[in-house]
């Protein structure tokens, strides 16, 4: 990035690092999938620390867990709407489904019972599932978003089972090779930082223990590095690698729960926090162990993201530091637009597009880029994307439409005819009496 943009950056963290204490603090900006820009402040061992050096990420394990639970839906070995019980049988909890643990409205409580569990060492799992007893579900499966560690820890359990090894082996195996994390490990590996809590009322510090989760070790337990957090934060906006369809991906940044009703602008996904600031909508989790804080976010429209790691216990607002960081990277070098170019079309399909009316109201049909088609209103109104799914059938993406049909009609000699999406019939005209308009059009027409 541009020296003066290095300089805003390196302002923003080292402010953050002095001004809350921090024993040493990393960031660094993503763009178009590669590490833009990194820094940091503080020192351990008496030196900087690295783009290698391993700190604690906390929640943000969760939506790793998260996409190897999307994996196993993508195979088809199981259905998001399906209960717990199905899949994993026996648990006081068994009515919830797995969408509802993956974004944290499935009733469970927030934290393990028993000792706190961020400090202690954890048990197997036939322990953790005897401890969740009835009392364990504090709300009605579905009504309201509650944070549940819990919740991870079950459905780390649930990969287990269905891939017949450790969560951990499934992980290394299906996502962090693939993605060329090798520095995200259970446990510090080569350098680290230790993780601290500093004293509210003077400079003095004081270790903190850093256990083994066991059966909760979804919920939080991995180790990561600067550079392998940026090939992450990467992935979450879209540069999946083949890891996942973007389209899963996509579905997983989808707003499914908020935190904040009144407001909106904090809420959850499926495995992923969300945040609405300033126009912008990211993606992302933060993340906090007893010694550590962590953060990755991402702009899902301008690809461009941010992540920051600390060795802290409390501090540093480190989810907005991560979001100013993003700010200024976007405001200081604004993403240009791609230049528009002609592309290949099926020629076919320009029989589609132009003016179709639900009922009075016109609508504008495009092909846009990815053989796909957007329906749009000319002024106001319900719009969605539709990708193909054969001659004449098409599947909503997003919007209104989204996984609904949008079939095209024809006339006998071929010509496009009538749209029917979801049993509203649009024509080229308003209304057209030669159209299956259902309730008919009135014979004397328009008067």
């Amino acid at each position: 990035m541009l020296a003066s943009t290095d300089t805003s950056l390196l302002s923003r963290l080292a402010t953050e690092q002095s001004a809350k204490r921090v024993p040493s603090l990393v960031a660094a900006v993503v763009r178009d999938g590669e590490l833009a820009w990194s820094g940091a402040r503080g020192r351990i061992d008496g030196e900087l620390p690295d783009n290698d050096t391993q700190y604690r990420l906390g929640s943000i394990t969760k939506s790793l867990v998260a996409t190897l639970v999307m994996r196993l839906r993508d195979e088809g070995r199981l259905d998001l709407n399906e209960p717990l019980d199905k899949h994993l049988p026996g648990t006081a909890f068994g009515s919830s489904t797995i969408a509802q643990l993956l974004s944290h409205t499935g009733g469970l409580t927030a934290e393990s019972p028993g000792s706190w569990w961020e400090r202690s060492p954890g048990g197997d799992w036939p322990a953790f599932e005897a401890s969740l007893t009835p009392e364990t579900i504090k709300n009605r499966p579905g009504s309201r978003f509650h944070y549940s560690n819990v919740g991870y820890g079950v459905l780390g359990e649930l990969v287990a089972r269905q891939r017949g090894m450790r969560w951990l082996d499934a992980l290394r195996e299906e996502i962090l090779t693939p993605l060329g994390m090798t520095r995200t490990t259970p446990h510090p590996e080569g350098r680290h930082a230790l993780g601290w809590a500093v004293h509210p009322f003077a400079d003095v510090l004081l270790p903190e223990p850093t256990p083994d989760a066991g059966a909760m070790a979804p919920a939080g337990q991995l180790w990561s590095t600067v550079n392998d957090l940026a090939r992450w934060t990467a992935f979450v906006g879209g540069d999946t690698r083949e890891v996942l369809h973007p389209d899963t991906v996509a579905e997983m940044r989808a707003v499914a729960t908020v935190d904040d009703a009144d407001a909106w602008t904090a809420g959850y996904g499926l495995g992923f926090q969300l945040l609405r600031h300033n126009g912008k909508r990211l993606a992302g989790h933060s993340g906090s162990m007893p010694g550590f804080l962590a953060c990755t976010l991402v702009d899902e429209n301008t690809g461009t993201g941010a992540l920051a790691l600390a060795n802290t216990t409390s501090g540093p607002a480190i989810m907005a530091l991560t979001v100013d960081l993003i700010s200024i990277a976007d405001e200081r070098e604004p993403r240009l637009p791609a230049e528009w170019q002609p592309g290949e079309v099926d020629l076919g399909l320009l029989e589609l597009t132009g003016l179709w009316h639900w009922g009075p109201t016109p609508y504008h049909l495009r092909l846009i880029p990815g053989g796909m088609l957007d329906l749009s209103p000319v002024d106001n109104g319900r719009a969605s994307r539709f990708r193909s799914l054969g001659k004449d059938k098409w599947l909503g993406l997003d919007g209104y439409y989204a996984g609904e049909t949008l079939r095209v009609g024809r006339t006998a000699d071929g010509t496009p005819h009538y749209l029917d999406l979801a049993t509203f019939i649009f024509t080229r005209t308003p209304y057209d009496p030669s159209a299956p308009i259902p309730g008919g059009v009135d014979d004397t027409g328009w008067r």
